[in-house]
């Protein structure tokens, strides 16, 4: 009897930790750099850019690079909310089985443009921040407190889940998801600049 409680005594006690499983700091670290690594890319591609640049469309259909930074500003904050989303949920292990694709296979996906996607309407942009400064502004802001809540977090984001729609990816997932997507859409950025026809100044 007295082995059997101590036995239940000592589940007890580790059971918290392994329900709530940490970031490593090599996940942490590689989750930071990559958000660090896919703004910086941004303010550089559109670095000192003029009114005439930003709002170039090389077709009426294409997007300009304002309308690409605007979409990205839209998706970093839903991006946000699904990491709420995935939060506001308890951590459930047994639900790993259904991420089919690694860290470094998700990242390879996102950043490929081989195979161009057509957004959802609520992703399109449409002049909701205001001037591009100011769609800019939210962008960073909000990349700021992302780059911040992965330093800073003690919760268990690879036991949390967000859906998308090819899959399930868990909550770290989101977030190299959304550092990802920002670099498809610099590459986009990058390809209107070397459109026929994008002005020189």
């Amino acid at each position: 009897m007295k082995i059997i409680f101590t036995f239940l005594m000592t589940l007890f006690l580790i059971s918290p930790a392994l329900a709530q499983q940490e970031l490593t700091e090599e996940e942490r670290s590689m989750a930071i750099a990559e958000l660090e690594n896919t703004r910086d890319m941004l303010e550089e591609s559109t670095a000192g850019l003029s009114p005439a640049q930003l709002n170039f469309k090389s077709s009426e259909e294409a997007w300009s690079i304002a309308e690409c930074v605007e979409h990205l500003a839209i998706s970093e904050k839903a991006f946000g909310e699904m990491i709420k989303g995935a939060l506001n949920t308890p951590a459930d292990p047994s639900k790993r089985a259904e991420i089919k694709m690694t860290d470094g296979e998700l990242l390879a996906m996102i950043r490929d443009r081989s195979g161009k996607v057509k957004t959802s309407e609520p992703f399109e942009p449409s002049g909701k921040f205001g001037t591009y400064q100011e769609t800019l502004g939210v962008l960073m802001g909000t990349r700021s407190m992302h780059i911040a809540f992965v330093d800073e977090t003690r919760e268990d984001l690879r036991n949390r889940y967000g859906q998308l729609p090819f899959g399930t990816i868990d909550g770290l997932q989101i977030v190299l998801f959304m550092s990802g997507h920002t670099e498809r859409h610099v590459k986009q950025i990058m390809e209107i600049k070397e459109s026929e026809g994008y002005p020189s100044e």
